[in-house]
């Protein structure tokens, strides 16, 4: 059981905001926006979906430039191929994660496969944007690709609780994934009646957002569903939460050790100073990012 003295408390639940992304597709957005700038060390995150697309209505990401950071892309129904501009091509179909690294620069696209272009069905997914340190901020881009059933999965012992492992450790298991700023990134399922009690680091800044149904989190058992997000405090170093609901409830609960520096972000750079910022702008108009062949 969770000690009272050391479990996390809930500092704040708030709904994500609407908005459009790439070439016109709708995601939930609990951050950023004027609830919340950023989540050290984390710059945004965007729920794709859930929503039905009619053949021929696909929307998607096309050629854009990142620097600075990394991408987490999580994928829970439709399939997307994303090509960049060092010769990467690949494609996510439900359950796979891509995490790129952007590092130094690299242009990249991200759309609907062509078969789903054609057939239209559900979407739904995920992206994190995580930021890198000062350090790693010109380092050279590379990917992580992890197929579903690659990805590290767990369960409780009565059954009522399992996780995805994307990164971190849950559960007693280990993600496969490799990150250069210490994080968790875990999808858990709580059945009806189920109860998670979870480890966290004390530095880590923590948030669960709620995809589906209606759980209890923290210390007080505030009430959360989907669409939202709950922001842990630094009061302990496990948290708890509850589905007293007759549904499941699942949740993406996200932390990472702050990095403390400044941030200095345009559109797809993100970087320490606004000098930097500029020099991102002209690498990208002068061709040194590259660019996607067809």
């Amino acid at each position: 059981m969770s000690n009272p003295q050391t479990g996390r408390t809930v500092s704040r639940v708030f709904t994500a905001a609407q908005t459009q992304e790439g070439a016109g597709f709708h995601v939930n957005r609990p951050f950023p926006t004027r609830m919340l700038a950023d989540f050290d060390p984390f710059l945004l995150l965007d729920e794709m979906g859930p929503m039905q697309i009619a053949p021929g209505n696909a929307k998607g990401a096309p050629d854009h430039p990142h620097r600075g950071f990394e991408t987490v892309t999580y994928l829970l129904a439709g399939e997307l191929e994303h090509k960049d501009s060092r010769g990467h091509a690949g494609r996510l179909t439900p359950g796979d994660v891509q995490w790129m690294t952007a590092g130094a620069g690299v242009v990249h696209s991200e759309m609907p496969s062509q078969a789903f272009q054609q057939s239209g069905g559900a979407m739904h997914g995920f992206q994190l944007w995580v930021n890198l340190p000062r350090t790693d901020k010109m380092m050279a881009p590379r990917y992580q690709e992890l197929p579903a059933a690659n990805i590290p999965t767990a369960q409780s012992r009565d059954g009522k609780v399992s996780v995805r492992v994307i990164a971190g450790e849950a559960l007693g298991t280990r993600a496969a994934i490799k990150t250069r700023t210490p994080i968790l990134y875990q999808h858990f399922t709580l059945q009806p009646g189920g109860v998670l009690e979870h480890a966290v680091p004390a530095d880590f800044n923590v948030f669960a957002y709620v995809i589906e149904g209606t759980g209890r989190f923290g210390a007080q058992a505030l009430s959360a569903h989907a669409r939202q997000m709950v922001v842990f405090d630094h009061d302990g170093v496990d948290l708890t939460v509850r589905n007293d609901g007759d549904a499941p409830l699942s949740f993406l609960l996200i932390g990472g050790r702050p990095l403390n520096e400044p941030v200095a972000r345009y559109g797809p750079f993100v970087m320490n100073t606004e000098d930097e910022i500029r020099q991102a702008i002209l690498d990208f108009q002068a061709g040194r990012m590259g660019q996607i062949r067809a």
